[in-house]
């Protein structure tokens, strides 16, 4: 018996748990939407739409549902064997983001504690940013789109187009 015959099953059922991965997170994302909908309308009806702390809520909803996207993108583009990277980079940087904008001192025991994570989420921000700016730098050829850039691409997302290996023609 070969090893890459006994290896195959084990291979197959990877990729349908990665599918199913994906559609979890579908699924995950619509939930999570249609609760900040029915936050949005609550808020709404009880005109507490201008309180800064549910707005700050309602931030940090979408900016979890936008980690959903990215963690989704992320076993998509593994399980086509693409690279990920800057998808998790991506990600990354969203959720120290989220953490930064929700950042509340008075949740924390002492001022020196609140000092100790403010600047743990400052210096984990930094690296991230130039992690994602080195990634970007040397890997200008990759299949997955800069999220950053400003998109005009007519392949779709995830496809490079025809002409852009070619710049100059």
């Amino acid at each position: 018996m070969r090893i890459e015959d006994a290896v195959e099953p084990s291979e197959q059922g990877m990729k349908l748990l990665e599918v199913g991965t994906a559609y979890f997170l579908m699924v995950l994302f619509a939930i999570g939407f249609v609760d900040l909908l029915l936050v949005l309308v609550e808020l709404l009806l009880s005109g507490e739409f201008t309180d800064p702390n549910q707005v700050i809520d309602i931030i940090d909803t979408v900016l979890v549902l936008l980690i959903i996207v990215e963690i989704h993108q992320t076993v998509v583009a593994f399980s086509r064997n693409e690279p990920v990277v800057r998808i998790v980079i991506s990600a990354a940087l969203i959720a120290i983001t989220r953490k930064v904008i929700s950042f509340r001192p008075g949740e924390y025991a002492s001022i020196d504690d609140a000092f100790v994570a403010a600047s743990a989420f400052s210096l984990l921000l930094a690296v991230l940013v130039a992690a994602y700016f080195v990634v970007r730098r040397v890997n200008t050829g990759a299949t997955v789109p800069d999220p950053l850039a400003d998109g005009n691409d007519a392949a779709g997302p995830g496809r490079e187009s025809v002409g852009d290996s070619n710049e100059g023609g």
